[in-house]
């Protein structure tokens, strides 16, 4: 053996032998937890906690932290920022399906079960099923199925079927929806936040009511930037629109043709039958640092080919 590989093949093994030096694999981790919740970590720290009881009005992800540490929601109860209480964390809700306003709470979102399909790795995956609740009949008006996948970078990929449970179902347009998030008050736009979209597009005012590939709203937060980017599959049976408002709320939905345009497209309402079914995909990348330090192509390419 000659002595340069020899030298290597020590340099190698020593290096080896340092834990300091060997990083294990970026792991998630789903558990259990008191009072209907399912606690989501990564490489053992907090990411989020998924909410589920029955007493809430619907379920919701809460809170939601970066690698860094950095809670980039606003918090249950906040009441320095308490206009619209029913933006929690990451939830998914409209209104008007079939004249109930689920979006505003009018109607309740009753999580009927909750699996956890892979509990670890380099993603681990939850299926929840929901009853979107008429609050007059009692009777579910949709049924949600999602599943709900976390990658180690921070992905969350939401991927929902509606069905038509009790009969026909009418979303009707509406810009109050659907898949949405509230940021931290330092992050909006009115504190110095920062809404850039996919095609270079900036400012809430420039990204409402509009469609991208994603969008993404950052900020500070105790000093640090952080940030938040919502993504939109290509394969979903429209393209959605953004509704991105400067005093924090941040959501997409396919709902809402004539809303978000100021009339400018007709409504296009979606009718389902008893038994038809609606899937939506949307995605949400948590990161450190603004939209041009954080890997958004990397974590879009990721989205957009998974699920397909």
């Amino acid at each position: 053996m000659n002595t340069r590989l020899f030298l290597s093949l020590i340099c190698l093994l020593l290096l080896c032998s340092d834990p300091a030096m060997v990083s294990a694999a970026d792991q998630v981790t789903m558990r259990p937890a008191a009072g209907q919740t399912v606690e989501i970590q990564i490489n053992g720290q907090p990411f989020t906690t998924f909410n589920y009881s029955e007493t809430l009005p619907k379920p919701f992800f809460l809170p939601v932290t970066t690698a860094g540490g950095v809670v980039v929601n606003r918090a249950l109860g906040d009441t320095s920022d308490a206009d619209h209480p029913h933006h929690k964390g990451i939830w998914n809700a409209i209104d008007e399906v079939n004249g109930v306003k689920f979006w505003a709470e009018k109607g309740k979102i009753v999580n009927t079960s909750t699996e956890i399909v892979r509990a670890e790795g380099p993603s681990a995956v939850i299926r929840t099923v929901n009853a979107w609740q008429n609050p007059e009949s009692g009777k579910a008006e949709v049924e949600e199925a999602a599943t709900v996948t976390i990658h180690a970078n921070r992905l969350l990929v939401y991927d929902m079927t509606f069905t038509a449970v009790n009969g026909p179902v009418v979303f009707e347009d509406t810009k109050e929806g659907l898949f949405g998030f509230r940021v931290a008050p330092s992050m909006k736009e009115k504190n110095g936040g920062r809404v850039t979209a996919s095609d270079g597009s900036a400012t809430t005012a420039k990204c409402w009511g509009r469609t991208f590939s994603w969008v993404d709203y950052s900020g500070e937060v105790n000093g640090k930037t952080v940030g938040v980017t919502i993504m939109d599959h290509p394969e979903n049976f429209r393209p959605s629109r953004y509704h991105v408002r400067d005093y924090g709320l941040f959501s997409i939905s396919p709902f809402g043709e004539k809303a978000y345009t100021n009339g400018a497209s007709e409504a296009k309402p979606v009718h389902l039958q008893q038994g038809q079914t609606l899937r939506l995909r949307y995605g949400l990348y948590i990161h450190d640092g603004d939209a041009a330090a954080a890997d958004i192509a990397g974590a879009w390419k990721q989205f957009s080919e998974a699920s397909k």
